[in-house]
């Protein structure tokens, strides 16, 4: 368990089914979405600016924290009988 996920740990005590279907069911916009998208193709070309570069660790990062909050979502979920989205 990862010092972020442990630090996380207690958001589960505040959560209601309606609460956690909702963190599980969160998706990035759209144009997020197309921005990460043009992020990483230039990350696979190796073309990305030290701006674009910064901009792109910044959005995985916040990609990996959103699923660490998603992931007890979704056991939160388990535990009590609601079902994941």
């Amino acid at each position: 368990m990862t010092y972020l996920d442990r630090f996380l740990e207690p958001m589960a005590a505040v959560l209601s089914p309606e609460v956690a279907q909702r963190i599980v069911a969160l998706r990035a916009s759209p144009d997020v979405q197309s921005r990460a998208d043009e992020l990483a193709r230039k990350a696979n070309e190796g073309t990305l600016t030290p701006d674009e570069s910064t901009e792109y660790k910044e959005f995985v990062e916040a990609v990996d924290i959103l699923s660490i909050i998603q992931a007890k979502a979704r056991r939160f979920l388990t535990q009590h009988g609601s079902r994941a989205s």
